[in-house]
């Protein structure tokens, strides 16, 4: 089996961290979210090759996977962004075998050792979401095979959204379908991977839907803290037994080691980067980066870069790397 990952895309929602850092590793506790995607990918064991779709910032990904990640890399770039279907056509040449497909902006529960056993020609992931109108979602026979994808119903007709997780089997049928694809109008200047399953399942594919039991948004700001505290919750968490004077921690946070937290609470839902200072401060609900010194400040809700300085600031702030801001206490 191979993997395809797509991850070309400019990661504007994340900005401004994503001027800098790739999307998809962009860190969530403590890890680029690309890791927790991967750690299921390598649990199968008979993955043969991962092929990166790259686009921006395309050198930091491609000096990252290979030394994180132990299993063969091909590296393509996406050079136009026209869409799903069109980063994975661009693999096109190397698709001679089922292939997992993984869009790594967000991170998942889900038991992908079903493509093991599967008979069908490709398996799609879902969750069941009841703000069913921000998705496409999954419409299904009374078999539990998908039938179509509808992009942001106004009706109920399925509460289970597309998750950007698929397995497909048939892999011939998919080179054909998406080859399709690329000869009808784009929309918008893109080509949807979607609309390949849709050709896919007219032209006789069976592509069962499997529910994952968790599905974590990290490809936006608005969702980011809410899944850094959920892989906190989860396993992640974890500090120094020995901090300094004054110290208070509130369960839970991920603290790397050498950081230095002095007469201030870190805590709940905090990740601190390597060689961070914390001192005389109040921090919650926050990612920062490497490198941050916070002083006589209370945050909360935040997301800073790395070699960041924060003094003297009461409330959110969203600073990416590099940056220093003053209040006056």
């Amino acid at each position: 089996m191979k993997v395809i990952i797509p991850l070309a895309g400019k990661g504007t929602r994340l900005r401004p961290h994503t001027h800098v850092v790739p999307k998809p590793m962009v860190k969530v506790a403590g890890r680029p979210v690309m890791s927790y995607v991967m750690d299921d990918v390598l649990q199968l064991g008979n993955v043969e090759e991962v092929i990166y779709i790259t686009g921006h910032l395309k050198e930091k990904v491609e000096a990252f996977a290979p030394k994180a990640f132990a299993v063969p890399a091909k590296f393509i770039e996406q050079d136009v962004q026209d869409g799903t279907a069109g980063a994975v056509a661009r693999a096109g040449d190397h698709i001679d075998a089922p292939v997992l497909i993984i869009f790594v902006d967000t991170i998942f529960d889900a038991d992908l050792s079903v493509v093991k056993d599967s008979s069908d020609d490709g398996i799609i992931w879902t969750k069941e979401v009841e703000d069913y109108q921000r998705f496409g979602v999954v419409v299904t026979d009374d078999n539990g095979h998908m039938t179509r994808i509808v992009e942001k119903p106004k009706e109920p007709i399925s509460k289970r959204a597309n998750i950007g997780l698929y397995y497909i089997r048939n892999w011939q049928l998919l080179k054909e379908a998406i080859a399709h694809v690329l000869t009808t109008t784009p929309n918008k200047g893109e080509w949807y991977l979607t609309d390949a399953f849709q050709y896919m399942i007219d032209h006789g594919a069976k592509i069962r839907v499997v529910d994952v039991d968790g599905w974590y948004d990290a490809g936006q700001l608005e969702t980011l803290l809410d899944t850094n505290r959920v892989m906190l919750e989860k396993g992640r968490a974890r500090h120094p037994d020995a901090l300094g004077e004054g110290a208070t921690i509130i369960e839970p946070v991920y603290v790397e080691e050498g950081c230095i937290i002095e007469h201030a609470t870190v805590g709940p839902n905090v990740s601190l980067g390597k060689g961070s200072v914390v001192r005389q401060s109040t921090v919650r609900d926050t990612i920062a980066g490497d490198h941050v010194t916070i002083t006589n400040a209370t945050l909360h809700d935040c997301v800073l870069g790395d070699h960041v300085y924060v003094e003297g600031v009461a409330g959110s702030i969203n600073i990416g790397d590099h940056s220093e801001i003053r209040g006056e206490g």
